[in-house]
């Protein structure tokens, strides 16, 4: 399967030069913007306006869809779906190898784009390709490995033949958030398609160009363009339908907007899987490498301004090496270099809307009239971009802080003292959430044994969160309130099937035989358990 399309021109026109201020060279072409929007289901005549949180400038008017466009989509998609399910595996696997080199050679013009419409820097804009490029490629290699008839033992050796089939879903509904545009919007999708499946997917209001962009780069690779649709709307509005029709529901989002989709895919009796929300703890234990931690802090605390469901709001550090810490902690987050900008010389990008801003601002502001210290940071800073806050160390954060226990999601992080390691684990351990954490220390061993203790999804030790997320193969996500469900490894695919058990039966059947009594039959089949037992049978 191959694409018809001709390959498109960049979206960004302007200099590609890091000393111009993309706020003025760059401009979205008028005429690539209408092709992605061109693919919005929508009927309402309808649109709503895109701007970009690096200096307020409109970059779209995107199309918005009905309670009855999501019909048309989800009549679209089954159609497809009924075709691409007969798709071999080699042939699926094919688009996904063609989509991880796409996605490489075009990764320019999708950091652009992101950077544009989230406001984030480069180097945390690159992780988005990077991630679609490890997930098509996981799972185009292990295909067979998630997918494949398996042979099982039967109840009669020889006798009992016994296969289970993964069976695809059908169409899977995605509604995908604004903090990581694209690789949110694709990477949920990709292992739905590969076993099978076509895909309905709502993008976030704020960032549906990268959304956009991917679908179309997904028909680039191969894939039928059917078998992928995408509505825009408010969730409020379009939810409820998409999983009214839905075979599937992935949600990545809040916890309180989960609880709801959850009480709705209940209704109907189909599964869903949730990444909700996280406030998320750092363990620096009194062996830790002090200069390690520190780099690792700034990372997990500060990337993509705070705005990733992994990063850390809460930060244990032993006492023995509490001071050194947080001095070279303070200095490291001090050096990042601020600023709203397309170049890579940002470490640091902005809040991508007023609401965040809102929601940091408070958090900040409730704290330090508590009681809390800023050691660095602590404002907004109009003069980057609109909506920019500086990366925020607290020390000092009590229970009636408002930052204490809820997720703040911006860069704000709050550092506790610890002497006894059981009771830095209960800390870490407290409230509902439970998405990622981090341990530091020099002793693998002991790390790994206390992450066990640890009630998070995923565990990094000497690592911010990186080390899990990229791990294509590792399950990800949450436990208690940050949500139900993994996406990645064979929990990422397995999840879009249903095992279909299939059993063939020669000679015996399972009922008395030449004349054979109930009563000898039942003795018969006991003597047979008692000797599978002894063989070793399971």
């Amino acid at each position: 399967m191959s694409s018809s399309n001709p390959a498109p021109g960049p979206l960004v026109d302007g200099p590609h030069d890091p000393e111009h201020d993309p706020r003025a060279s760059y401009a979205l072409e008028p005429d690539q913007v209408d092709r992605l929007t061109g693919r919005v289901l929508s009927t309402t005549g309808r649109t709503a306006a895109v701007h970009s949180p690096i200096d307020g400038s409109p970059l779209a008017h995107i199309p918005q869809s009905s309670a009855e466009d999501v019909a048309e989509a989800y009549r679209r998609a089954r159609a497809a779906q009924a075709a691409w399910a007969r798709t071999s595996l080699e042939d699926r696997s094919a688009a996904l190898l063609r989509l991880h080199d796409i996605v490489l050679d075009r990764q320019d013009e999708i950091l652009d784009l992101i950077q544009l419409e989230s406001g984030k820097a480069r180097k945390h804009a690159f992780d988005e390709p990077l991630h679609i490029a490890l997930t098509a490629r996981y799972y185009a290699r292990t295909a067979r490995q998630h997918l494949e008839t398996r042979r099982l033992s039967g109840v009669v050796p020889g006798l009992t033949r016994v296969e289970v089939n993964r069976v695809p879903k059908g169409v899977v509904g995605i509604i995908s958030p604004w903090n990581y545009p694209f690789t949110m919007a694709l990477c949920d999708g990709l292992p739905a398609l590969l076993a099978g499946n076509a895909v309905v997917a709502k993008p976030d209001a704020q960032t549906m160009l990268s959304a956009l962009l991917g679908a179309r780069l997904l028909e680039e690779a191969g894939f039928p363009k059917d078998l992928w649709q995408v509505v825009a709307g408010p969730g409020r509005e379009l939810g409820p339908p998409i999983i009214e029709r839905a075979d599937y529901i992935c949600f990545t989002g809040s916890t309180a907007t989960g609880k709801v989709i959850a009480g709705q895919c209940a209704e109907r009796l189909i599964g869903c899987s949730l990444e909700l929300g996280g406030k998320n703890p750092i363990l620096v234990l009194r062996d830790a490498d002090v200069e390690r931690a520190a780099e690792g802090a700034v990372r997990a605390s500060f990337s993509n301004a705070g705005q990733l469901c992994v990063s850390t709001e809460r930060m244990f550090v032993a006492d023995q090496v509490y001071d050194r810490f947080m001095e070279r902690f303070v200095a490291r987050t001090q050096a990042l270099t601020l600023g709203a900008t397309l170049s890579w010389e940002s470490d640091m990008g902005t809040l991508i809307s007023e609401g965040q801003l809102e929601t940091v601002t408070a958090h900040v502001e409730d704290a330090v009239a508590k009681g809390a210290v800023v050691r660095t940071g602590g404002r907004a800073r109009p003069d980057l971009a609109p909506y920019f806050f500086e990366p925020t160390i607290l020390e000092g954060v009590s229970p009636e802080m408002i930052c204490f226990g809820n997720e703040t999601f911006g860069p704000v992080v709050s550092v506790y003292r610890f002497h006894d390691e059981a009771d830095a684990v209960a800390r870490a351990n407290d409230g509902d959430y439970g998405l990622n954490a981090s341990i530091y220390s020099q002793d693998g061993d002991r790390a790994r044994r206390m992450a066990r203790q640890i009630k998070c999804g995923t565990v990094n030790i000497n690592e911010a969160f990186a080390a899990t997320f990229a791990s294509i193969e590792a399950p990800m996500g949450g436990m208690r309130e940050s949500g139900m469900g993994r996406r990645q490894g064979s929990e990422g695919i397995l999840r879009y099937t249903e095992p279909q058990s299939v059993a063939t039966q020669r000679l015996l059947r399972f009922s008395p035989m030449l004349g054979m009594s109930e009563e000898t039959y039942a003795k018969v089949m006991t003597l047979n358990l008692r000797l599978m037992k002894k063989l070793g049978r399971a």
